[in-house]
């Protein structure tokens, strides 16, 4: 089965019988009978096993299910040595930058932030490094890396390449197919899609990083609990359908922003579902256009099907290269036309004031 609209809606089901589910239920167990591949619930459970084969027929690598997307990256990071040096985008997502210069502090690995559209600065440190973690698009800044050229030179120095695939998803870009070693994804946003649950995924063709991912995951209990494998695997049923949408509105969106007098800077690749745009305005007046919109929410997290912004200094975790005056759009599902009229409405609803 080659189409992936196909692949998520026809992998990961239960064994057909007669009166037998059509989809996987939810089964609530801490512990099996012996003799079978679970055993205990923080080893597997049915439903999570059925969204990891759904994820990895889209990665083309085979799939561990976590908790949030956060424990995932938290397994890649616990499976290391202590004083592994690790390099990452300067402008990546909080939570990872936050983890990495956390444990710098505390001397468990030396972090090596860097411009990761910079290639030639990405490849100076990569000499003696363990891990590349490689986001691209970055978060919020929309910045793109030179993958291919990236993980040649990092496999050359036998780095282990991880991608965050969050923004981009396997739709558009595919890490292992291009010699990454791991693709991961916060399943909160694309495919579980509808704001309600939290999860992570961590794919990879590399058996021997398989298997040090899973005991880690084993041991510190952070697989994706049954209920909300069940949500993560009912949206992920509509996952391609829901971002070739939100990816079409962004696209409107962005030449849109482009064209309107009072935006500074639209970062947008040309892909994915998510933008970001600079006012020429002060940090007050971007709160106030998130606070004035009628059917955008202001709030954080994206991929879901309704669109949702926000400043996002307002976080005190965001990297200060961050404008302070910038906006993170994650575009939806909803008609583009009613979109644009309600960020024109909240844009001008400021301007009116001044």
């Amino acid at each position: 089965m080659a189409s992936y609209y196909t692949k998520a809606i026809a992998l990961g089901r239960p064994k057909k019988y007669e009166d037998g589910p059509l989809n996987t239920p939810v089964s609530f167990n801490s512990t099996y009978h012996a003799g079978g591949t679970i055993g205990y619930a923080r080893y597997g459970n049915t439903a999570c096993s059925d969204f990891e084969e759904v994820v990895g027929s889209l990665e083309n690598g085979k799939t561990l299910a976590f908790s949030s997307g956060m424990s995932a990256f938290q397994a890649i990071i616990n499976i290391l040595p202590v004083g592994s040096t690790v390099i990452s985008s300067n402008q990546g997502y909080a939570g990872v930058n936050a983890t990495l210069h956390k444990m710098h502090l505390e001397n468990k690995i030396n972090f090596i932030p860097v411009n990761i559209e910079n290639t030639a600065e990405v490849l100076e440190n990569l000499v003696g490094a363990s891990l590349l973690w490689v986001e691209t698009p970055t978060n919020p800044m929309l910045k793109t890396a030179d993958s291919e050229r990236l993980i040649d030179r990092a496999k050359a120095e036998g780095v282990i390449v991880g991608f965050d695939n969050t923004f981009a998803t396997p739709l558009t870009q595919k890490p292992l197919d291009l010699g990454a070693d791991i693709s991961l994804n916060s399943a909160t946003k694309y495919f579980a899609g509808h704001s309600d649950v939290l999860a992570g995924t961590v794919s990879t063709n590399n058996k021997d990083l398989y298997e040090k991912i899973e005991f880690n995951r084993k041991i510190n209990g952070t697989i994706l609990q049954p209920f909300e494998a069940f949500l993560a695997l009912r949206g992920i049923r509509t996952f391609p359908l829901r971002f070739e949408r939100a990816q079409d509105n962004a696209r409107f969106i962005s030449e849109k922003l482009k064209s309107y007098d009072y935006i500074k800077k639209v970062n947008y690749p040309g892909y994915g579902a998510v933008l970001s745009f600079e006012i020429n305005g002060t940090p007050e007046d971007a709160e106030k256009i998130c606070n004035s919109s009628r059917l955008i929410s202001n709030a954080t997290s994206l991929g879901g099907v309704e669109s949702l912004w926000e400043r996002r200094r307002r976080w005190e975790l965001e990297s200060k290269t961050v404008p302070e005056s910038l906006i993170r759009l994650s575009v939806g599902c909803e008609c583009k036309f009613d979109l644009w009229s309600d960020i024109k409405y909240s844009i001008d609803s400021i301007l009116f004031e001044k």
